[in-house]
């Protein structure tokens, strides 16, 4: 039996046990992207994970264009003329000017190319002009606020790479290069199942013994949060047949599939040896808490990640493991680990883990105003609104011990549901 309250199943004795490093690169090694792909507007592209990159066909900008509202002048031009010229032309952003004439300046605006023969665009705000005549003073930079054409991006150079995962700038950046349409990897399909004769779904009555069924709806959530398909395969009844049933058609449907609950060692716990039974298990014991037990296999080609039910471990799991291969199998590239920020502890932690610990923090002002880490006060990983209460998780070595003031690893939500 476990010693804490946190899910723990004993220790499988022909699995070793991982690291979180080593579990997320074993994880990583023994997945590939999916190949589809698809073309879709550049404007659909939001979360889209990039298949080919973007290379430009021309130069951004296109010319040399002013960065500010001012006047284009020739430099060489301010001493023989005392610094006052005369404004031959004005040039809005979307017009094109004539040459420079020698002498003269151009009245132009934010965006505006700059006419041939100027080098130099000199801001509104420290000229005078009266009439015709605009005054410029000497010491003016010369080549100062121009945008030089290719400035941004060249003609033939990749603006983003196969792999990037689109935000709202990569959608604009693509645009700025011409591209009406991208080439993405299609959406992930996930399956899902939750096992335990004991779960019921929210709206109807709950008989003896009965809870709702909480994880569908955090994984369903973490999985959309990820740009997934889903695909719900319910509740499966604690037996090995219904077990194998849902696996085997989890397979067939989906990419990957996500299961919570019942990959323990107890005799009502049929997830592991169904996948032994169908295909392949590979992960047991994780170094961490909470969140064993873990399980990693296949059903034939697919893929399947075996969480613990207990609502927190799960969602430990989840967003530590689940989430890289998630990534590395919709095409993500770089780093797989979520970015930890180094923050102030506002508690005292005397009793540390053996394992490395992941508890729930959320932000809060100290005494001094400044930011620091405030920890929730039950290690249970059956409350689950101890998550709805925290910002992220605090990670704890093994064996450390921490004192109110000491710097921490704190990893935000914001960096684990996206």
């Amino acid at each position: 039996m476990p010693t804490h309250n946190d899910g723990c199943a004993p220790p499988s004795g022909d699995r070793p046990t991982l690291t979180k490093q080593q579990a997320i690169e074993f994880l990583a090694s023994r997945v590939e992207p999916i190949a589809d792909t698809e073309s879709i507007p550049t404007g659909a592209g939001l979360g889209r994970v990039l298949a080919a990159p973007v290379t430009s066909a021309i130069d951004v900008p296109g010319w040399d264009n002013s960065a500010m509202d001012g006047y284009a002048i020739r430099h060489v031009d301010l001493s023989p003329h005392g610094g006052c010229l005369r404004v031959a032309q004005r040039i809005p952003a979307g017009a094109v000017g004539a040459p420079l004439t020698p002498g003269t300046a151009a009245r132009l605006f934010t965006g505006a190319p700059v006419p041939d023969g100027a080098d130099t665009v000199v801001v509104q705000e420290i000229c005078e002009q009266d009439g015709d005549q605009v005054r410029i003073p000497f010491d003016c930079k010369a080549g100062a606020n121009i945008r030089r054409a290719g400035e941004d991006i060249r003609a033939g150079a990749e603006a983003i790479a196969a792999g990037t995962q689109l935000a709202p700038q990569h959608l604009g950046l693509a645009a700025s290069v011409g591209l009406a349409e991208l080439t993405v990897y299609r959406r992930l399909r996930v399956a899902i199942l939750a096992s335990g004769d004991e779960l019921a779904m929210p709206g109807g009555p709950l008989a003896p013994g009965q809870i709702y069924n909480s994880n569908r709806f955090t994984l369903i959530g973490l999985l959309q949060g990820l740009g997934c398909e889903v695909v719900d395969l319910g509740i499966v009844a604690d037996t090995l047949e219904a077990t194998k049933a849902a696996l085997t058609r989890g397979a067939r449907e989906a990419d990957l599939i996500v299961t919570s609950g019942g990959v323990s060692v107890g005799e009502e716990d049929h997830l592991k040896p169904a996948v032994e039974q169908l295909g392949t298990l590979d992960l047991w014991n994780i170094a961490i808490r909470p969140g064993r037990p873990v399980a990693f296999g296949r059903i034939g080609e697919t893929p399947f990640f075996g969480s613990p039910g207990n609502p927190v471990s799960m969602f430990v799991t989840f967003c530590l493991f689940a989430r890289p291969l998630v990534r590395r199998m919709q095409g993500i590239t770089g780093d797989l680990n979520p970015r930890a920020l180094k923050l102030r502890a506002g508690f005292d932690w005397p009793k540390p883990d053996k394992r490395t610990e992941f508890h729930r923090a959320r932000l809060q002002n100290g005494e001094d105003g400044e930011t620091e880490l405030a920890v929730y006060p039950s290690r249970s990983s059956a409350v689950l609104s101890s998550i709805a209460w925290a910002d992220g998780f605090i990670e704890i070595p093994p064996g450390r011990a921490i004192q109110r003031g000491d710097l921490v690893d704190f990893i935000p939500f914001a960096n684990l549901l996206h």
